[in-house]
């Protein structure tokens, strides 16, 4: 009997290959490409490109997968006759066209981090977007780079004591940020989005102790979208990229920002138009942007983004950051660690755990 083939994408760290590497050669043929091609479903991907992944992908039987690194797509779902079984990590890949793979029988199942539920959400992506406006907001990555270029200083930084930071979308992890902006360093909170009401947002604040059951506390302050992006001093995202919310912050948005407010972007890549974004900081109309999440990723060589030039000859400051928001060490443990638990199951005839559908 042939062992079975399986892929396994996208792992720029390289921490997944020892777990595969211990499964028997016997049954499993394992291959890693870490190097993510263009996505099947982009707009500007050539069908030279497209047919350059589904050469790589076509002759395995199981998929091992990051979450929304490479989507998979009804089409190139049909262009995959071996594929038997797709693995993914965390519980939720909007990246796959489950009806797709649930038409061709072909089943899914995603990776939990058991030790520590919730982090990837609540903990790790949180941790990242407050350490983005301390890196934007006292100038860390250009000072870094001054000293090692044989300089000193660059520009002040500014304190983020009793200004306003403005979220958009008040879900977990915007009410996550807010603890800690609101409460350890003092920043006043104000929050918008399609369906927010000022009675949830001060359950919000009492949830995170921003206002306390006596009524007194800074709260946080449920605003029209215009009044958000023209009064906060930071402004970060934080809402879920769906039809609804592609494309919801435009250049219209942009350019109601104070000269020294600090844009942050932990969330998805396609809630802003990108092109926007880029012109409102190459023309310094803000003072910083704090990048994690991009339209198209990995980022292209020739992308815009990739310059040195932030904060010279007029350009607004960027900290830019490759979508690690979630990237934390123990939990990308624990979910290659159950995606090799899923294979053996699989390939044994047992139930898959953390099925998708």
């Amino acid at each position: 009997m042939a062992p079975l083939k399986v892929a396994v994408l996208d792992d720029y760290q390289g921490i997944s290959e020892p777990k595969f590497r211990s499964l028997d050669p016997a049954k499993f043929e394992v291959s890693f490409f870490p190097d993510t091609l263009p996505p099947y479903n982009h707009r500007s991907t050539p069908q030279a490109i497209k047919d350059q992944l589904v050469s790589r992908l076509e002759p395995f039987e199981v998929i091992c997968t990051m979450r929304e690194r490479t989507p998979f797509p009804a089409e190139l779902v049909s262009r995959l006759p071996n594929l038997r079984l797709l693995l993914t990590t965390g519980t939720r890949n909007l990246a796959l066209d489950l009806d797709a793979l649930r038409a061709r029988g072909i089943p899914v199942a995603g990776a939990v981090d058991r030790a520590h539920p919730g982090s990837v959400g609540s903990v790790s992506t949180t941790e990242h977007c407050v350490a983005l406006v301390l890196a934007a907001a006292r100038n860390i990555p250009q000072d870094d780079l001054s000293i090692k270029s044989g300089h000193w200083q660059t520009a002040p930084a500014v304190t983020l004591k009793g200004k306003v930071l403005g979220l958009v979308g008040l879900g977990r992890l915007g009410t996550a940020v807010a603890r800690i902006l609101g409460g350890a360093f003092g920043m006043r909170v104000i929050a918008w989005s399609e369906n927010l009401t000022q009675e949830r947002a001060d359950a919000a604040a009492r949830d995170v102790g921003l206002l306390l059951p006596d009524g007194s506390g800074d709260g946080i302050r449920a605003v029209p979208k215009d009044e958000l992006f023209r009064t906060a001093d930071v402004v970060s995202l934080h809402l879920v990229l769906s039809d609804r919310t592609r494309g919801i912050i435009t250049r219209r948005e942009l350019e109601l920002m104070k000269p020294t407010a600090i844009f942050v972007n932990t969330s998805r890549g396609p809630l802003v138009v990108e092109e926007d974004l880029l012109d409102i900081l190459e023309r310094g109309r803000i003072r910083a942007a704090a990048v994690d999440v991009f339209d198209l990723e990995p980022l292209p060589q020739d992308s815009r983004w990739r310059t040195t030039k932030w904060g010279e000859e007029g350009r607004s400051r960027v900290v830019l950051t490759p979508h690690t928001g979630y990237v934390e060490e123990g939990t990308l443990d624990a979910w290659y660690d159950q995606q090799v638990e899923n294979l053996i199951r699989w390939e044994k005839g047992e139930e898959l755990e953390v099925k998708l559908y």
